[in-house]
């Protein structure tokens, strides 16, 4: 498991550069196109918005497999080490449910219909059901991540967190 997750952190490093370096690109083009050439483009806009939900979701993906997600750490960093597995499995077990409900079968709806649908994106014409298809992709990378966690937990350091003694 801990050799796909590394195989699955380097993809993902380099996805995300490089889907940052087309969103950088795009809106550089936008602004150079705008002002230096008075002739928008339009389809910049569009590329930047979807690249950057690519972003936020896989990049979510990413901060959640190093740890670096959003959330209260005063809790889990105060539990002995038994007591932070058995919360740690509850948190990731969470994280599991949210990803299956939300991501794969609330996402997977939304691009089955949008496919079903023919829908499309206005300026650059690319079908929206690959736009969305980041919403199942990230639903099963946080379930791998979730599990690779729950397989191998790590307690947090204790630095900062009062003591009474």
């Amino acid at each position: 498991m801990q050799a796909l997750t590394q195989w699955l952190d380097r993809g993902f490093r380099v996805l995300l550069v490089g889907l940052m370096a087309g969103m950088v690109t795009a809106v550089c083009w936008q602004v150079i196109s705008r002002y230096a050439l008075n002739d928008p483009a339009a389809w910049t806009e569009e590329m930047a918005r979807f690249l950057l939900m690519w972003i936020g979701l896989l990049g979510a993906c990413y901060a959640y497999r190093e740890g670096q997600h959003l959330g209260v750490d005063l809790f889990p960093k105060s539990l002995s080490p038994a007591r932070y597995r058995l919360w740690a499995l509850c948190a990731h077990s969470l994280v599991i449910l949210f990803s299956v409900m939300v991501l794969l079968i609330g996402g997977g709806r939304l691009v089955y219909l949008t496919a079903s649908l023919n829908q499309t994106s206005a300026a650059l014409g690319v079908p929206m059901s690959w736009i969305y298809m980041s919403l199942p992709l990230c639903g099963v990378m946080m379930i791998v991540y979730a599990l690779d966690a729950m397989l191998h937990p790590e307690q947090p350091s204790t630095e900062g967190v009062m003591n009474d003694g």
